[in-house]
């Protein structure tokens, strides 16, 4: 691993660990210092922090710091944790903010062609578009799940900001983008050109109250994500720190922890990031939260399941329907009691999505294909072929 992108964590947070309990995860993190650079061999994920914040709408010229992040977490004590973690330090902002996108790139898909899961901390959230980059040379095609009040299309003939960076991922070559999910949006912070654009390109998009409805819900699509990106501004103002105020709704700490918990146990899911952190003087609340939320995506990699390997027979049941002329097949983990279903592709489709043969869903999809009712999941990804 080059650790030349990287800064190490500040010397005071290293030493404050002397005074810690032996069982606190500072106690335990392998820790990137000014006098250490830590071997990564059994390492499973990796925190990363981002100091860049110029291409926010909001930018100041305010300088970011993650030391109150990093306090927090490192006071945390772990779960039963099989898996090793690493804190590689910060990347400083570059010359120039694609100077920065360049080295989170080349860290994140160094750490990913590894097998090491990196985890992301900024930071302003156009940074996704540097991490969707890292994929370039990794995966032909890949899933992004924005956890967010907005679905940051914004207007791609002007420079990228972290209001609009997924309309230069879905305008920029290469394209590696097959399906883009926005979890909880507003729709009083979305525009109707927006929404009727997300569902012209067949994305998925679930509001805040379904969501809070039926937590649950974002497993499926959890499990089918790659790239997980989380704005903080999708919390409700209450749950945050004075400067990280910004609606009256939102997310509750518990159910965005419950969230970050359900990408953490996705087998799918390699690099996960946590953006729009803006520190204040009273900053315990924002700080302990994004250190939670950390903590519940390592507890969910350290719950993973292997359950999606349908090469033997034995490992699942396979249910097919029939709706209206479409023969529906649906498989059911023996292990789980998760859910898939098949979506068919084209023999000659030169869509390279043809590594995703199978979609996650629920029990419920299936009681609606018995009842006639085509899952609209399905229907999306079917139309994307």
């Amino acid at each position: 691993m080059d650790f030349s992108f990287l800064s190490p964590v500040q010397d005071r947070l290293v030493d404050q660990l002397e005074l810690q309990h032996s069982q606190t995860i500072g106690k335990k993190l392998r820790i990137h210092s000014a006098a250490i650079e830590p071997n990564l061999e059994g390492v499973k994920m990796a925190i990363v922090g981002v100091l860049e914040t110029r291409n926010s709408v909001d930018y100041i010229g305010e300088e970011l710091q993650l030391h109150e992040i990093r306090k927090a977490f490192y006071k945390l004590f772990p779960g039963n944790w099989m898996h090793n973690v690493a804190d590689l330090g910060d990347i400083q902002k570059g010359e120039t903010v694609e100077d920065t996108y360049f080295a989170l790139s080349k860290v994140i898909s160094s750490l990913i062609k590894e097998n090491i899961i990196p985890i992301i901390i900024g930071g302003s959230q156009d940074l996704t578009y540097a991490n969707y980059r890292a994929y370039d040379k990794i995966s032909s095609m890949i899933n992004i799940v924005n956890i967010d009040k907005s679905f940051d299309l914004g207007d791609s003939g002007k420079p990228i900001n972290n209001g609009s960076f997924l309309g230069k991922i879905i305008l920029e070559q290469p394209y590696n983008l097959f399906n883009y999910t926005a979890l909880g949006f507003q729709t009083f912070f979305n525009s109707q050109e927006e929404i009727d654009l997300m569902e012209k390109l067949y994305f998925e998009s679930y509001r805040l109250g379904e969501i809070v409805h039926s937590i649950s819900a974002v497993e499926p699509v959890l499990r089918d994500a790659d790239l997980v990106t989380l704005d903080l501004n999708s919390v409700k103002s209450s749950e945050v720190s004075l400067k990280q105020k910004y609606s009256p709704n939102g997310f509750n700490g518990r159910e965005i922890c419950a969230i970050s918990r359900y990408a953490g146990i996705s087998n799918k899911v390699t690099s996960f990031g946590v953006y729009e952190y803006n520190p204040s003087q009273d900053d315990e609340a924002t700080a302990m939260l994004v250190a939670q939320i950390v903590w519940y995506f390592i507890e969910g990699v350290n719950c993973r399941v292997k359950d999606d390997d349908f090469t033997d027979q034995s490992s699942y049941v396979k249910f097919t329907v029939l709706v209206e002329d479409e023969e529906l097949v649906f498989f059911k983990s023996n292990k789980t009691g998760r859910w898939w279903i098949e979506v068919p592709f084209l023999e000659y489709s030169h869509n390279k999505s043809k590594q995703h043969p199978l979609l996650a869903c629920m029990y419920e999809d299936y009681v609606s294909a018995t009842n006639g009712v085509i899952p609209e999941r399905w229907y999306k990804a079917y139309k994307k072929t």
